[in-house]
């Protein structure tokens, strides 16, 4: 798999991210191995959980994978802390003391001394950001975190953090991006590009809906059927996605491949983007992602994507204009 360097960072990864979000809740150790051991095998190396993942046993999964299935040093471990409030003595949230615990935490779970890419899952106004600040750096300065990065930012507060006072600079932001949410475009994205941090897209397949699976009801076996997704796939099941699966299933069509390549070949290969994460029911559904990694969109169905899933630019995003 082809590897990029993520954002101005001397750190490499694979141009496609294996997402965890299910384990630990819909997916079991046993098949989170197969999935790990065939993403790696195929070269892919940047791996994404988070703290809250299966209240944290989607860290423990992991880490026991690393410590008995794959080698700690083939992947690019990379996790998030959710600035959650709290009634604890630190508040909670992005506070020093808050983060610096949920990083250790972390490092329990995942059975590691450090990871790769620590990120901040979600933007907290209620504290100063020279301390969040301060924590993203002490946690490198102390070797338990290489590189930091942010999640879920608006394009000031990243541009914000990254001008800020770390000392580190924030080399990664993971926002939801695909063809039927492309509002990271307006402002989070020229933002990331300026200065110089590298875009990592979660929900690349729109939350299952690119795939045209949805098309015609709801499969009793996909997240759509969840009471626990369900409402998580909704939100794109709407009218304008329909002209976008549309135009995607018409794209599959003329290039002989299906539906979830076409889709994941537009992200991975838009400006700015790094490596899209995605995630799977199972290894066979992963193994469906994979096969992207030997496609290229023609620019003429690139371009013809483009234009139906279009979002509206003006001011203050175009000026003059």
């Amino acid at each position: 798999m082809e590897k990029r360097q993520l954002g101005r960072s001397g750190l490499r990864v694979s141009r496609m991210a294996l997402g965890t979000m299910t384990w630990g809740s819909d997916t079991d150790a046993d098949e989170a191995a197969s999935q790990l051991v065939a993403f790696v095998d195929a070269g892919g190396t940047l791996v994404d959980t988070a703290d809250v993942y299966g209240d944290g046993e989607g860290e423990r999964i992991l880490g026991s994978l690393l410590a008995d299935v794959v080698p700690r040093d083939d992947v690019v471990l990379a996790t998030k802390a959710v600035a959650r409030r709290s009634d604890g003595p630190f508040g909670g949230g992005a506070s020093r003391g808050a983060l610096l615990s949920a990083l250790d935490g972390s490092l329990r779970r995942l059975g590691v001394d450090h990871v790769d890419l620590w990120q901040l899952h979600a933007w907290d106004g209620n504290v100063p950001l020279e301390e969040t600040l301060s924590a993203l750096d002490f946690a490198v300065n102390a070797g338990k975190v290489r590189y930091v990065g942010v999640s879920n930012y608006s394009g000031w507060q990243l541009a914000t953090v990254a001008g800020g006072r770390g000392t580190n600079p924030i080399v990664s932001a993971e926002m939801e991006y695909s063809l039927v949410q492309r509002g990271v475009e307006r402002e989070v994205l020229p933002a990331a590009r300026y200065h110089g941090i590298g875009l990592l897209p979660w929900a690349p397949l729109g939350r299952g809906v690119l795939t045209g699976k949805y098309r015609n009801g709801t499969p009793a076996d996909s997240r759509g059927a969840s009471p626990a997704y369900a409402g998580y796939v909704e939100k794109h099941r709407t009218d304008r996605a329909a002209r976008i699966v549309q135009a995607v299933l018409t794209a599959a069509d003329g290039l002989g491949t299906s539906p979830l390549c076409v889709a994941l070949a537009w992200v991975r290969d838009r400006p700015g983007v790094v490596a899209p994460v995605v995630g799977a029911r199972d290894t066979g559904q992963l193994t469906g992602s994979l096969a992207t990694e030997e496609i290229s969109l023609p620019p003429a169905i690139k371009s013809a994507l483009d234009d139906v899933s279009a979002v509206e630019l003006g001011y203050p995003e175009r000026w003059p204009g």
